[in-house]
């Protein structure tokens, strides 16, 4: 009966288009996995209360951190955000708004023994500028954004100039309008969490060891705002922000991940110490 009534369940869902959710594959089944923290960045936020549209971080300052993520999957590799400008590593002097950059992601990434071009995919968790400013140096990626955020890339120059292989149409990119499993056997996965941005997204990924891990992307920005659900004055949508935290929330407290804030310099030691990873 039960097998009968799955079958019935899988050739309805067949019917409506829709597909059954990916359970993680079994240890024995998955591909090497590895999980290693980038530093993207570093800006120094002056009036903290921009952060919140209730006040309620006046007269607050606090340096927060541009991290990015390299995930192995196998032999493909998802590069989670790209942080600053490259250009800012080149800089002699402090530039405007505080924004720092030590070590290109290219850099890093020599380090550990991989090339830009065997980076299979970007993806992106909005298009704001300290999370896209590195995209393309890996213009043999195939680019995942959510589909919203895309649509705004292409209709603004000043962002579309951050992705011009894949707006001049030199490289791929793949529009993601909700949850996306990445590798497509549920161990890493784009959630769609929308407000910040329109499509914005956050990503979960099942280390076979370490279990579970959730990155904010900027659905959270520093752990206070983490606790006290603090919502930035400039997110497009405040009543998609809220939704989108409840369901994170839910999310982790389900898999028992571990959270990253990504612009939480305190999170980082959540994390191996590059360049070590987790797995």
């Amino acid at each position: 009966m039960l097998r009968r009534m799955l079958a019935l369940a899988a050739g309805a869902m067949a019917t409506m288009g829709m597909q059954a959710p990916t359970a993680p594959p079994a240890p024995a089944q998955r591909p090497e996995m590895a999980l290693w923290r980038l530093d993207c960045g570093s800006a120094r936020i002056a009036d903290l209360d921009t952060f919140s549209d209730t006040y309620a971080y006046v007269g607050q300052s606090k340096t927060l951190t541009a991290s990015c993520y390299l995930i192995r999957h196998g032999d493909r590799y998802l590069l989670w955000d790209t942080g600053l400008p490259g250009a800012l590593a080149d800089a002699t002097a402090p530039t405007p708004g505080g924004f720092s950059l030590r070590t290109r992601i290219r850099d890093q990434l020599a380090r550990i023994g991989i090339r830009p071009e065997q980076v299979t995919f970007v993806g992106i968790s909005h298009y704001h500028g300290d999370h896209t400013g590195q995209a393309a140096d890996f213009p043999h990626a195939t680019l995942l954004i959510g589909t919203p955020d895309w649509e705004v890339v292409r209709a603004r120059p000043e962002e579309a100039a951050k992705f011009g292989p894949w707006i001049e149409g030199q490289s791929r990119v793949e529009p993601v309008p909700g949850d996306h499993d990445v590798f497509g056997d549920g161990s890493v996965i784009m959630l769609s969490t929308p407000g910040h941005t329109p499509g914005h997204h956050s990503l979960l990924v099942r280390l076979p060891r370490t279990g579970a891990v959730l990155l904010t992307g900027d659905l959270y920005h520093f752990t206070e705002n983490f606790e006290r659900g603090g919502i930035p004055g400039f997110n497009t949508n405040r009543a998609d922000t809220l939704a989108s935290m409840a369901r994170f929330r839910e999310i982790a407290r389900n898999l028992h991940a571990r959270i990253i804030i990504q612009h939480e310099p305190a999170d980082i030691a959540k994390l191996p110490a590059f360049p070590e990873a987790a797995r």
